[in-house]
């Protein structure tokens, strides 16, 4: 371990990434504990890489993207750790995950900026607590397709109830009606432009 601490704190200089993964590698092969390895060796992951960014602000997460990605991970590991000591393979995995964790990353941010813009464009507009509702449920991602029924169970409204919300939402153009109609009848917000 101490050997590992002066490399990862005063090692030669190396690329900041390839260091953030084989010091995840080197500190999950030592296994210094009976316990708590891959969480420790996750943290020093992302700790290298923040120090890489120079930067106060992360919007991703290694751990969390391993952790995703466990048993992939835990394959790669045990391939990495029987064979030689050629660990391509593994600084490969690393960075294709670590590509991951940054893409999912810019779509959940891309989402959070979505719903931001959303709200903005109609911050002036009184809504009852079933239509917030409602719009947040649509905004995060609702499946399907959002008929009067499912308003209704979902907020646990009456069918009328819940036909007044949307027609209201409607007529202020926050709703629109999708194509088709009759029992078929669905709605999708109107995003701002």
């Amino acid at each position: 371990m101490s050997d590992f601490l002066a490399w990862f704190e005063h090692g030669a200089a190396l690329d900041p990434v390839l260091k953030a993964a084989l010091a995840h590698l080197w500190f999950v092969t030592i296994h210094p504990f009976e316990d708590g390895n891959g969480r420790v060796a996750r943290a020093i992951a992302d700790m290298a890489l923040a120090r890489s960014e120079r930067s106060p602000q992360r919007f991703y997460s290694m751990s969390a993207q391993i952790r995703a990605e466990r048993k992939a991970y835990y394959d790669i590991l045990e391939a990495t750790q029987k064979a030689d000591l050629d660990i391509t393979q593994w600084l490969a995995w690393f960075l294709v995950c670590l590509e991951r964790a940054i893409e999912g990353a810019e779509a959940t941010l891309a989402r959070v900026l979505t719903k931001a813009r959303f709200w903005e464009a109609i911050k002036d507009q009184l809504l009852n607590q079933r239509q917030r509702a409602m719009i947040n449920c649509l905004l995060n991602g609702f499946e399907g397709k959002l008929s009067t029924s499912k308003w209704a169970t979902l907020s646990k409204a009456s069918q009328d109830t819940a036909l007044r919300d949307i027609t209201d939402l409607v007529a202020r153009g926050i709703l629109v009606r999708d194509p088709g109609g009759g029992r078929s009848t669905s709605y999708s917000l109107k995003m701002p432009e």
